[in-house]
């Protein structure tokens, strides 16, 4: 894989720094945003599918976009947060190109890095930490709007420390294929330039120059599933946040994603979140 497939611009919704006790508890978030919490003092939990990790001192913790969990805190913590959103533009996200650890241990300088991150981003501080009361389409848009107007300098010395950060994951990420197969690349960036669109899986195996058949056995191979689920789960992922960011309502939504059966909309949404479009509108409304 070349690197220009990994490399990405950021934007930095919130950074800031909380005390808890016992009152960081919260259940199946799930937002089109990455999170980076560093632990300063205490502990706590934050539960994933794929596993309940004990957050450490001087450790930092990923949790990418999409991904659904919960926090648990049962006594005091301290903590620094960093929220993110990947700007993809129509290419893959990193999240689906790499697999990134959840827990890192940190060096003397990324508590200087945040601080001068929180510092050089004035009015990025949560001011209520439910995820409810900031996991919302106006919240989002008016700190898209800060960094879109933030001075240039800032906004340079921004992109720098947080790929600074991420760094210290990269390092001990893995390429979800280390050698994935130029053709199955080809196909990823098909699909996201073409999200807009009903996508055919015969016309990818087509531009691949494989067989049908074939084509989805070295999709699924590559990538861990099939073409059509990964199609599925991105349409939604976008659908989320089109509704979320655009404030688009669900049947645009579902037309701007080559959907032309609202019903079957609502049915996959539901089968991929949990949640019908319109709870999810609900539920992020500010």
């Amino acid at each position: 894989m070349d690197k220009e497939d990994i490399k990405r611009h950021f934007i930095l919704l919130n950074a800031g720094y909380a005390s808890h006790h016992a009152d960081w508890n919260w259940k199946n978030i799930c937002s089109p945003f990455a999170r980076i919490h560093f632990v300063r003092n205490g502990t706590a939990k934050i539960i994933r599918e794929d596993g309940i990790y004990e957050l450490k001192k001087n450790h930092l913790y990923l949790t990418p976009s999409y991904v659904k969990h919960s926090y648990e805190c049962k006594g005091a913590l301290e903590l620094f947060y960093i929220h993110i959103y990947e700007d993809t533009g129509r290419n893959p996200g990193m999240f689906d190109l790499i697999q990134f650890p959840v827990e890192v241990k940190t060096d003397s300088l990324i508590p200087q890095l945040i601080k001068r991150l929180i510092k050089i981003n004035p009015g990025r501080e949560l001011q209520y930490y439910d995820p409810r009361s900031y996991d919302n389409t106006e919240t989002l848009a008016d700190n898209i709007a800060k960094q879109k107007y933030s001075p240039i300098a800032f906004e340079l010395e921004t992109q720098g420390i947080l790929k600074q950060i991420i760094s210290r994951f990269l390092i001990k990420a893995e390429y979800k294929n280390e050698h994935i197969e130029k053709r199955i690349l080809k196909s990823l960036y098909y699909i996201h330039k073409n999200m807009d669109k009903g996508i055919d899986i015969d016309l990818l195996a087509e531009i691949c120059y494989l067989t049908k058949d074939h084509f989805i056995r070295l999709f699924k191979k590559e990538m861990g599933c099939t073409p059509g689920k990964y199609i599925n789960q991105k349409k939604i992922e976008t659908a989320q946040l089109r509704i979320l960011i655009q404030g688009m309502t669900i049947k645009d939504t579902a037309y701007s994603l080559g959907f032309d059966n609202i019903s079957y909309f609502n049915r996959l949404f539901k089968k991929l979140t949990g949640e019908t479009p319109g709870e999810y509108k609900k539920k992020i409304q500010p």
